[in-house]
This record gives structure tokens, sequence and C-alpha cells, in this order.
């Protein structure tokens, strides 16, 4: 029989995010590019190590962050110490539903239709609708760029020279076996932000890279 309630371990998981010191240090390792220690960690919400590597591991446990290991540079071989323990934000996704639902096979289902549409109707259908989606994110945000694209589930990080790049992909788990759709989409999503926005030079071009959005946008900061 299957179950009629959400996965326990999915629930912990973001149950422990009620803890608002774990939630602090959650929301600081996952705005960072790189990994980060827990010296950092500790540091940046203004508690001791120790504290900082109990909530650490918990949130690693439950899925939340990814771990790595790596010794400082210039450091090696024997006598160079234990490496140090790393955080990371994972490409996983944890969803919660109660009773339970199956949003993604949805949108698989609705993908593969896509693909099987030979005459393109559909997919120009899907461009219209992401582009004014993102319009309206914009328009809601006042025109502010950054804050639409949070809104529309992205984690903008923008750089000295107006680049704005997308650390994440909202649509990852429907990406991975979908890529084309998912990132004209993405594309169509973008610039839908771009023209609701109070950025008129502005621009967002498909520029693929491991680890986070297909897309990245020029010219709406700096």
């Amino acid at each position: 029989m299957v179950s009629q309630f959400a996965d326990p371990a999915s629930l912990a998981a973001l149950t422990s995010l009620d803890d608002p010191i774990r939630r602090r240090l959650y929301e600081f390792v996952v705005e960072r590019d790189e990994p980060v220690s827990r010296e950092a960690a500790a540091a940046a919400v203004g508690i001791g190590r120790t504290l900082a590597a109990y909530h650490l591991d918990k949130l690693a446990d439950g899925g939340l962050l990814a771990v790595s290991y790596q010794r400082p540079a210039g450091r090696g071989g024997p006598g160079a110490g234990r490496p140090a323990k790393l955080y990371a934000r994972t490409a996983d996704e944890i969803v919660v539903s109660v009773p339970p639902r199956d949003y993604l096979l949805l949108a698989r289902l609705l993908v593969s239709s896509i693909e099987q549409d030979a005459g393109g109707a559909v997919r120009s259908a899907l461009g219209t609708a992401a582009r004014e989606t993102g319009r309206q994110a914009a328009v809601d945000a006042d025109g502010d760029v950054v804050v639409a694209l949070r809104d529309c589930g992205y984690l903008p990080q923008s750089d000295a020279d107006g680049c704005i790049t997308l650390r994440n992909c909202p649509f990852h788990s429907v990406a991975k076996d979908h890529l084309d759709v998912v990132c004209g989409l993405n594309l169509q999503l973008v610039e839908g932000v771009i023209d609701g926005s109070s950025a008129p030079d502005a621009r967002a071009e498909l520029n693929p890279s491991e680890g986070r959005c297909c897309v990245q946008v020029h010219g709406a900061t700096g």
C-alpha cells in the first residue's frame, strides 16, 4: 500500500530550518559561490566554530548541504593535518506535499508533449507564457531585475560588471532529461523579466555551465 504521508526524511530536513541559527547558516552557505568552511560560516553568523559545525553537519545529514574535504593551499603530505570540511549548496531538491502530489511527473509529461509537437505551436506558446510570466514578475518587483529573478525561483548573483549569474536552475529535475526545452523556457522567462524591468540595456544570453542556470544576464546592474 502506498503511504499517504510525506517522506519523513524530507519533513525532518525542512523542519530543521525552523532553528534560526541553522537557517542563517544555510542561507550563508547557499549564497556563496565556493564551498564554505566551518570557521567562515561561524564568523558570518556570529557563533562559535563548534556550534556552527554541529548545525552544518545536521544540514548535511538532512540533504540540505553537500560536503567536501580540502587541504589549505600549499599544505600537503605527511604532517599536513586533516583536510578541512567544507559545505556547499546541493543541487538536490526536497519537496514535501501533504497529501502527496507528483508535480514533477506532471512537468515531465508536459515537456515530453512539447518535444513531440512537430509543428512547434506548443513550444511557441510555452515561450510566450514564460516571457509574460517573467514580465509580470518584474512589474510586481517594481522593475528590480534581481528581485524578480529571485521571485521566479532563481539564485541571482551580480558582479561589478553588471553581469548576473543564476546560480541554480529552478527546473533542474526536469532539465536533466529535457535540456533543450527547459533552457529555452529559462531564456524566455529571463527575457520577460528584462522586458518588464527598469534596466533597458540588459540582455539575456544562453551560456550553459555546470552547476548553474544556462542563462546569464548582462548590463542589468553596475
